[in-house]
């Protein structure tokens, strides 16, 4: 490497160095007042929604978003769900001019690929636990970090431009009505010719071809979910008759729309929940994504598992692909959109529905409401029977309950639009959250965080927790919480009313299933 002769090496590209890692959730006491930021910086958020106003510029924020930007003499973060991911400011050392990086300086937002998201993850991890025997690790994360994102914008921009994102929401909004190819080319401002050529290349089909494809899944999506009159169903998504309509749903489905209804459909189901749903309604699905507990409670084929941790979205399509569904079930999140071609995806709003509202609206999709109702009117027996067991054990005045899930960093507490247990306390068993977190606005995010040793902070009459951390560094945050002034003086703790159950992988579902459980566990412990 050639020396300059100040002694400095001459860096021929540009050197980027982290400064500073951390988490999103430790800058949520910035929210609408100045973060403070002396370097250049990149957020990425994991989960969550928020809005990122840089100098007078306003960013939305949301699961996948990636932002980069240099130091800012005026930032603002404002937080509508509570946001986790990971903030670094790092610096640059090179004597090449400004504008020649990749990472120029001006602020950008993008969206981050699962690779990212699941490296800047293990970055966060190594620079808040450093390893001594690997001084360069977070160094060596960082450089595949920068790399992999240098990437990723360099191919977007060959492939797409700035227009293609731009386009897809427009047609999202527009696709019931008359558009062309000529009017999204316009819109893009490139030619006709190249909007073809790109739009072909990303999707694997023409824009008329799309703009078909996505009419009729729209109307499968509405069949299954609320059965609409056929020429009602053919105007809302783009057609004059209803002839038409289903001449175009067999076409592309090989099942007119009648048919398509009535028949016993091939599932896949995106998460624990709406699997154990349909597992309720005694339906195996096609694809189904299982957590441990469900699979302790039977034995489910290798080949009926869908595992959504493999970090390749294309794995991910290939292998829903194969199991050839006629419906997709998840809930509502922009990584769905690649389903599309696959089959149509029923997206039930993620906090929104409480999870009998869930269960009847897949039961109605699948043909299964009498045995939902049923299903039902066991839970409330179940519950009934619950509440006279409680009235006797600690009477009828509930008092307030708060849950706990510790992890070996945080801690989390929850409303009942979130689960664990919530549902079943707050819903089903008359307890009440206590009014601190209710002021901390829970209701609005679902969940607050905090440190594990400040939540004696929380009082409440009882005191429930789902699981405890599985490392030794939170095993002894926990020790020191429980050894603590604030938490002895708790009237749970002195009155012997904390409960911990460590069952978290059952508390974390939010369905029929877990809930029945979860519901049969509260009571076992608060009445023992």
């Amino acid at each position: 490497m050639p020396i300059q002769s100040g002694g400095m090496p001459h860096h021929s590209h540009p050197f980027y160095m982290p400064v500073m890692i951390s988490s999103l959730t430790s800058l949520s006491h910035y929210a609408t007042d100045s973060i403070p930021a002396t370097n250049s910086s990149i957020m990425i958020v994991w989960e969550g929604k928020g809005q990122l106003t840089i100098d007078g510029e306003l960013y939305s924020l949301k699961s996948g978003s990636i932002i980069t930007f240099d130091v800012a003499s005026d930032l603002k973060l404002e937080t509508e769900l509570q946001l986790q991911g990971v903030w670094i400011e790092y610096a640059t050392m090179s004597k090449r001019k400004q504008e020649d990086f990749f990472l120029n300086g001006s602020s950008s937002l993008h969206h981050a690929t699962t690779q990212l998201m699941t490296l800047s993850g293990e970055l966060y991890s190594a620079w808040i636990n450093p390893d001594n025997r690997k001084p360069f690790k977070v160094q060596q994360l960082f450089a595949q970090f920068i790399v992999d994102l240098h990437h990723e914008l360099a191919t977007a921009k060959e492939t797409s431009g700035s227009w293609l994102e731009y386009v897809f929401e427009y047609i999202e909004a527009h696709y019931n009505e008359d558009i062309t190819r000529e009017q999204m080319a316009k819109l893009a401002r490139v030619s006709p010719e190249h909007f073809s050529r790109t739009f072909r290349k990303i999707m694997g089909q023409t824009f008329s071809a799309y703009i078909t494809l996505l009419r009729i899944r729209r109307a499968q999506q509405r069949i299954l979910t609320s059965s609409p009159n056929l020429t009602t169903l053919a105007h809302e998504v783009g057609y004059e008759e209803g002839t038409y309509l289903s001449r175009k749903f067999k076409q592309l489905v090989g099942l007119s729309p009648t048919a398509y209804q009535n028949k016993n459909k091939k599932i896949v189901a995106l998460n624990y929940n709406h699997t154990a749903i349909l597992r309720v309604l005694e339906i195996m699905p096609q694809l189904g994504v299982y957590s441990d507990w469900q699979r302790s409670l039977e034995q489910v084929p290798a080949s009926k598992v869908l595992t959504m941790s493999e970090g390749n979205s294309s794995l991910l399509f290939d292998s829903i692909a194969s199991a050839e569904p006629d419906v997709i079930i998840g809930y509502n999140i922009p990584e769905n959109k690649i389903l599309t071609p696959v089959a149509p995806v029923i997206e039930l709003p993620f906090m929104q529905m409480s999870w009998r509202e869930q269960f009847g609206l897949i039961a109605h999709v699948v043909n299964r409401r009498q045995r939902a109702e049923e299903w039902l009117s066991h839970y409330d027996r179940l519950c009934h029977v619950a509440n006279k067991q409680l009235n006797h054990s600690i009477g009828s005045e509930r008092g307030t309950a708060i849950v706990w899930e510790l992890s070996s960093r945080a801690a989390y507490c929850f409303s009942s639009s979130y689960g664990r247990g919530c549902q079943i306390l707050y819903g089903d068993l008359g307890f009440k959250p206590p009014s601190i977190i209710m002021e901390n606005g829970i209701m609005d995010s679902g969940y607050l965080v905090s440190s594990i040793e400040e939540i004696g902070s929380y009082p409440a009459d009882y005191i429930i927790i789902t699981s405890i951390p599985s490392s030794s560094e939170g095993r002894q945050r926990l020790s020191r919480l429980l050894r603590s002034r604030d938490w002895k003086q708790l009237d749970a703790v002195r009155n012997n009313r904390v409960y911990v159950l460590n069952k978290g992988d059952m508390f974390y579902g939010f369905d029929p299933l877990s809930s029945q459980a979860q519901l049969q566990e509260l009571l076992r412990v608060m009445t023992s």
